[in-house]
């Protein structure tokens, strides 16, 4: 386990936060497809938190994208680096989820985070915001739909949806299993949206959410209750 400072120099305010967003925002690639999926390496990041003492753990967890076997794992506890404010969460993880990948073994390959890319009030959530920063291909998958509007997909596993913000798609809503809930796929960085719906459905062979979530929810949950010797995290 990695044990985190906040970088010099990150934005204590969120004023500063946004002009730090808006200058790596302009850095986000769109025209590239990315990796093939079922190839190489993807990797899961994902993180939690102990609120009563102001930590995070993150993981990152790597799969080789054909087996789906765990690869190598790595995990970073720290203090969160930055308040709570909706839209500027990647402000919080960002140093934390970039430990546990320095000190990975090998290259992650694609990365996926449990959150948005586009869809994201400003265009830049955290899997925008980890892409620019690493020149790692990302995509967001999420949960919920956040504040976005969708049309139900059809029930069969691989139907989809667009993901709006009035007019504009910003993602897709993916059903990755038959007639249930879907997740929200967004595009990161050098990947298309297609393609980041095509690594979704090759990481949910079994499950709702893709395995890389999975195995790194699990994992840093482990490192947060190790870091402080308490129960299950949160």
């Amino acid at each position: 386990m990695t044990t985190v400072r906040t970088p010099a120099g990150w934005p204590a305010t969120e004023e500063q936060a946004r002009v730090v967003q808006d200058e790596l925002k302009a850095r986000v690639v769109l025209d590239e497809p990315g990796p093939p999926p079922g190839t190489g390496r993807v990797t899961g990041v994902d993180v939690a938190y102990d609120d009563d003492r102001d930590l995070v753990a993150a993981a990152a967890v790597v799969l080789d994208a054909s087996s789906l076997d765990v690869v190598a794992e790595a995990t970073a506890v720290g203090r969160v680096s930055f308040p709570y404010v909706p839209g500027l969460l990647a402000f919080r993880e960002i140093p934390a989820v970039l430990a546990a990948l320095d000190a990975l073994p090998c290259e992650p390959g694609l990365v996926v985070c449990d959150g948005y890319g586009l869809a994201h009030p400003r265009r830049f959530g955290l899997a925008s915001h980890l892409g620019v920063l690493t020149g790692l291909p990302t995509i967001g998958v999420a949960k919920n739909p956040f504040t976005f509007t969708y049309d139900d997909p059809p029930e069969p596993r691989g139907s989809w949806s667009a993901l709006r913000a009035g007019t504009e798609e910003v993602g897709r809503a993916l059903r990755t299993r038959d007639a249930v809930k879907p997740v929200f796929v967004s595009v990161g960085h050098r990947v298309s949206l297609a393609n980041a719906c095509a690594h979704t459905l090759a990481l949910t062979p079994a499950y709702r959410l893709p395995e890389t979530t999975r195995r790194a929810d699990a994992l840093c949950r482990g490192a947060l209750r190790e870091a402080t010797g308490s129960g299950p995290a949160v």
